[in-house]
């Protein structure tokens, strides 16, 4: 499972020209023709329980139509190559930040290490599921590592529903980790990527990932609620605390507005603020509440 190669976290090099981000509502496609033009969106929707994202069980439950989705919203914005960028919904992946003395030069070793440090983080087969990974900082103390691992079986139900419509996975991750790829800040950046299942907050400073956190949430809209004030709550203190300064803003990718986002939470003390544009025509204006921010995130950088 190829993370999409990045130089840091918001200038990727190697990415596809196009991407197509799965979530249980839609297919969301988008590329760039080249010529330094902007790029094209378009979206597909998909049957009511056609996909159902997860680590524990079969995420598809009509591949055929999740194929037919990739294959449509893909065409519409015709790539120029059919190796593509495969944003994944946050709770079929599993992310990890972790810390080490030191990790192997050489990827396969790396991998082995890896696998056996998260044989224990994870309730599913480690031997045979996708582990990818990008080394975030190093130095003569240590080295923070960004690990991405997701169920052999689920990463196979992807890959075959592009492979169905057409088309080669170039590289896959999750979509918060799509999205982060938009900041372009030196200084820290506390965000927020919500979606019907989970909820996903990060702190970024400079190529660093300091935080990344993934809670599922209830359905009970009481509970929700709660919880997504409760995780915002608790990113905020440790943005403080491993930082010495508040955060003054928030970067938020999600169905509805950053303003709606704000309301709902009740959010006083930081400005809430979208982690990538939302354009006023196109894919966002027919759904209305669309984020864009993964693929958005996906294409950054790419020529």
């Amino acid at each position: 499972m190829p993370l999409i190669p990045r130089k840091s976290l918001s200038q990727p090099a190697g990415r596809p020209p196009a991407a197509v981000e799965l979530t249980p509502q839609c297919v969301l496609a988008a590329a760039l023709p080249g010529g330094g033009a902007a790029a094209v969106v378009a979206f597909e929707p998909l049957p009511a329980g056609a996909l159902t994202p997860g680590i524990n069980s079969v995420n598809f439950a009509a591949p055929d139509a999740v194929a037919a989705a990739i294959r449509k919203a893909l065409d519409q914005v015709e790539p120029r190559k059919r190796s593509i960028s495969v944003i994944l919904p946050d709770t079929s992946v599993r992310v990890f930040v972790l810390d080490f003395d030191s990790l192997p030069a050489k990827p396969a070793d790396a991998i082995a290490v890896l696998r056996f440090r998260l044989r224990k983080m994870v309730p599913f087969d480690v031997e045979h599921a996708g582990v990818s990974y990008q080394t975030l900082a190093q130095d003569k103390a240590g080295c923070r590592v960004l690990a991405a691992i997701i169920p052999a079986p689920i990463l196979a139900e992807y890959e075959a529903a592009v492979h169905a419509a057409g088309y080669e996975p170039g590289a896959i991750l999750p979509a918060s980790l799509a999205a982060l790829a938009t900041v372009d800040a030196a200084e820290p950046v506390l965000a927020a990527c919500l979606n019907e299942e989970s909820l996903t907050t990060a702190i970024a400073h400079r190529h660093d990932l300091l935080l990344y956190r993934t809670i599922e949430l209830p359905a009970e809209p009481g509970l929700r609620l709660a919880e997504v004030q409760r995780d915002i709550a608790v990113a905020a203190a440790y943005f403080e605390d491993k930082l010495s300064m508040r955060p003054t803003s928030l970067r938020y990718a999600g169905r509805g507005t950053a303003g709606d986002f704000a309301r709902w939470i009740g959010e006083a003390e930081m400005i809430v603020v979208e982690l990538a544009p939302r354009p006023e025509t196109g894919a966002a204006t027919a759904l209305g509440n669309v984020s864009l921010s993964g693929v958005t995130g996906a294409l950054a950088g790419v020529a």
